[in-house]
């Protein structure tokens, strides 16, 4: 099995905040979700979407595929990417993180290059970045116990297993304003990010 190669896109959440379906932001006309797609094809040969509406997706050549163990948040959507990816090392984003940053993937490559990590990880302070990150396959059977025990918290799983953190400071360099964490989750965040930043995408 490779170690890298398989990117997942979690398309799944109700999006009260905003609205309607994330999975259906378009940013200058485009869907957002396709701007993700393309970008991530720079890098990873294998794409794969979680999501609640695989009929969004009838047609597209990428990997689709839905939550195994329902109803369980993001948690759930990891574990569904890790089933269905190739690689070792899985790639993890959401639909509404607009702001892929190829160098910053591949210095967390480079990071654990010598090292088995469950996940690689960022800090953001005493937080966590969940996403733009990496999770292994071998953290499968850790998440469905997790779960099967009525805990959702990827906070408190990733106490449980071996993680590689990426410091804050660390990360700034690749991202100084933090916006390759960015997530659009309110009308208001959507149109703050269409009219001050979308104008470059």
């Amino acid at each position: 099995m490779k170690r890298y190669g398989a990117a997942v896109i979690l398309a799944g959440g109700k999006s009260a905040r905003m609205g309607f379906d994330k999975q259906l932001i378009k940013i200058n006309e485009r869907r957002l979700m396709d701007s993700l797609i393309n970008k991530l094809r720079q890098e990873f040969h294998e794409i794969i979407i979680v999501t609640n509406k695989p009929e969004y997706y009838i047609g597209l050549s990428d990997k689709i595929t839905s939550d195994i163990i329902i109803g369980k948040g993001p948690l759930s959507g990891i574990h569904a990417g890790l089933m269905e990816a190739s690689s070792e090392l899985v790639y993890f984003i959401a639909c509404d993180m607009p702001n892929i940053n190829l160098e910053y993937i591949r210095y967390m490559k480079e990071s654990v290059r010598d090292t088995e990590p469950m996940a690689c990880i960022t800090r953001f302070g005493q937080w966590i970045e969940s996403f733009n990150a990496f999770y292994s396959k071998n953290m499968i059977s850790a998440i469905e116990e997790h779960l099967q025990n009525h805990n959702i918290s990827i906070n408190s799983l990733l106490s449980k297993v071996e993680v590689h953190y990426i410091s804050e400071s660390e990360a700034r360099s690749f991202s100084p304003s933090w916006d390759m964490f960015l997530n659009l989750n309110t009308k208001e965040d959507l149109n703050h990010f269409i009219n001050n930043i979308a104008n470059k995408y």
